[in-house]
């Protein structure tokens, strides 16, 4: 029930008058920023539905710029890999030549610059570095040279030559997330993609009666393996074969030492992690302040080398005129690098194609949620335009009215 009064009309008048310019200002707002719900009472369901879409939005856009990082990192790696796989074909077309035994020494010697300046560029190859200026094939240790050289006196050359190259990153991987819970590694270990042959250790230490007397923790190849205390030397060889490392473990029948064997062409990665000491006890590493990889037992058995130990080892037999040495072990450790090599591009081309893919996948699906953006909380322009006008002219319409309601001034009371 309404009291009447001589101050209802004006009270009416005012608050139409204020509703109206409620809506009104609602639509200005609404045409100024493009869209249609302004607070989640205008619209609950669909406004629900916007923050999904919103949120699922930024992670596509943040997994497109993913993408297209990795694209960028694995194409210039190719590219370095392809120019690297070039040399070594170069370099095995040399150990043909001079395996022949048709040339003199004096030939092979002049053979052998050649070798040396391809040594050189491979390791240049090798210790190549990105756009952002990090290293590429250094693991995650990106702010480091991958590899530095040793120089020594070598035997048939007056000068000194390169007698060693040493790996100073390390095995492990950076992932970025491509999608949901997918992800692509985007950095590269050298000692992988620069390694000719599987590397072999055997221990001279006899393991049949060892027993792990704490428990401790095992870096195998990147992969962390838990020891029980009581565990013998089969738990332990089971444990390093069932871990997913590209090691294979046993126990070796004529020193009943342990073996590790790599399951294709890199270097071995042996830590003792935790406060253990089983890899040294077990006569494979030295003790933990040792940084791997060149931690491994002066004991211990080593075979399988790197490209580069492998060029140079073809550049010191040409020196010295060897061209038995050339034509067996060396061609066929040459044929393993480029066999590696080749897998090694085949792969990354595989990684790259996979990082494109993702990248067309993930910019359809930006496209999708932006239209389903667009349907929930995108304005329409007409029907906004439309119901402005409306508005507009509505409170037109109520100030003319007003207007003649109140048609007295202060200059009717002036007389």
């Amino acid at each position: 029930m309404r009291r009447i009064s001589s101050s209802m009309t004006n009270n009416d008048i005012q608050y139409n008058m204020r509703l109206q310019e409620a809506k009104l200002n609602k639509a200005n707002n609404k045409m100024g920023s493009q869209e249609r719900i302004q607070q989640l009472r205008d619209d609950p369901v669909a406004a629900g539905h916007l923050v999904r879409y919103k949120s699922y939005s930024t992670r596509l856009q943040t997994f497109e710029k993913n993408a297209q990082k990795i694209a960028d990192n694995y194409s210039v790696t190719e590219g370095y890999i392809n120019q690297s796989l070039q040399i070594m074909q170069r370099v095995r077309e040399l150990a043909v030549t001079g395996a022949h035994g048709t040339y003199s020494k004096e030939d092979l010697r002049n053979m052998s610059t050649e070798v040396d300046e391809l040594l050189k560029e491979l390791i240049v190859n090798a210790n190549a570095t990105g756009p952002e200026g990090t290293s590429l094939f250094s693991g995650t240790r990106s702010n480091t040279t991958a590899f530095d050289i040793v120089e020594g006196a070598v035997p048939g050359s007056s000068d000194r030559l390169i007698t060693n190259v040493i790996y100073n990153g390390n095995v492990q991987t950076a992932n970025i997330e491509i999608d949901d819970g997918q992800y692509l590694e985007i950095s590269h270990a050298g000692n992988q993609i620069f390694w000719a042959e599987n590397q072999s250790l055997y221990s001279m230490r006899d393991a049949t009666s060892y027993i792990v007397p704490e428990d401790s923790t095992i870096s195998v190849d990147g992969k962390e393996i838990a020891l029980t205390a009581g565990d013998n030397i089969y738990a332990i060889i089971s444990k390093i074969n069932d871990s997913g490392a590209a090691v294979k473990a046993r126990l070796d029948p004529v020193s009943n030492g342990i073996a590790l064997v790599t399951t294709d062409s890199r270097q071995m990665w042996l830590e003792d992690l935790k406060g253990g000491n089983v890899l040294n006890q077990l006569g494979l590493i030295k003790d933990s302040s040792q940084r791997p990889p060149n931690n491994l037992n002066d004991s211990a058995s080593v075979s399988g080398g790197s490209m580069f130990d492998v060029v140079i080892s073809l550049r010191n037999a040409m020196l010295v005129g060897d061209n038995e040495k050339i034509g067996t072990r060396i061609l066929g450790a040459l044929d393993q690098a480029v066999s590696s090599l080749t897998n090694t591009l085949a792969e990354s081309g595989a990684k790259y194609e996979r990082a494109e893919n993702n990248l067309a996948r993930v910019s359809n699906q930006i496209l999708n949620v932006n239209g389903m953006i667009a349907r929930e909380g995108d304005l329409d322009i007409t029907e906004a335009i439309t119901d402005l006008k409306m508005l507009e002219y509505v409170q037109q319409a109520t100030l003319s009215t007003a207007a003649k309601m109140y048609r007295n001034t202060l200059l009717d009371y002036i007389k």
